[in-house]
């Protein structure tokens, strides 16, 4: 990650029961392709990209910067989980901010949850204290309810993009115990 900070980028890969968080390799960039192309992931996050589009821009390894791990099941990427610091903004929260993106075949399973759990330990231990923010649209229940889940405390309500949106934070502090 960039910043003052124990973190070394990229970290070990991190199991779960069911997934591996790791750094982003050559062998994901089709994953990538198909992620940013999907009309479903699309929807939430302002629209998907034309697949040739992608297939001319997209580097060899995708991906490869500090905070984003592919997430891995059975040997293949279904998503990614990214925790991007936030040096600058928010000015009232700092830390870093949460994303995530599945492939649609992986939704419904539990995954997201798992991965950004596993994320946010690493994180707290990388960043001793430092708070992780999450934004997104109030209509998307999935995202509201892996918000609640993973114990973010809304912040703010706010328009825009002509939707409401949601704003969370989580405190390493908070969440131990």
């Amino acid at each position: 990650m960039t910043g003052p900070g124990p973190a070394v980028w990229p970290p070990a890969p991190i199991a779960t029961a069911r997934l591996v968080l790791r750094a982003s390799e050559a062998r994901d960039r089709a994953a990538f392709v198909a992620l940013f192309s999907s009309p479903e992931v699309g929807t939430h996050i302002g629209g998907s990209r034309p697949r040739d589009e992608l297939e001319r821009a997209m580097p060899e390894v995708p991906g490869r910067r500090p905070g984003l791990f592919v997430v891995e099941r059975d040997g293949a990427m279904i998503g990614t989980v990214t925790l991007d610091r936030r040096d600058a903004e928010p000015p009232d929260t700092g830390g870093a901010e949460l994303g995530y993106l599945l492939l649609p075949e992986a939704w419904g399973h539990g995954y997201a949850t798992e991965a950004c759990a596993v994320a946010l330990d690493w994180f707290a231990d990388a960043f001793p204290g430092e708070p992780v923010t999450l934004r997104t649209c109030t209509a998307n229940d999935r995202a509201m309810r892996l918000a609640a889940k993973l114990g973010f405390a809304e912040v703010e309500r706010y328009e825009e993009y002509g939707a409401e949106q949601w704003s969370g934070v989580w405190s390493p502090a908070a969440s131990t115990g």
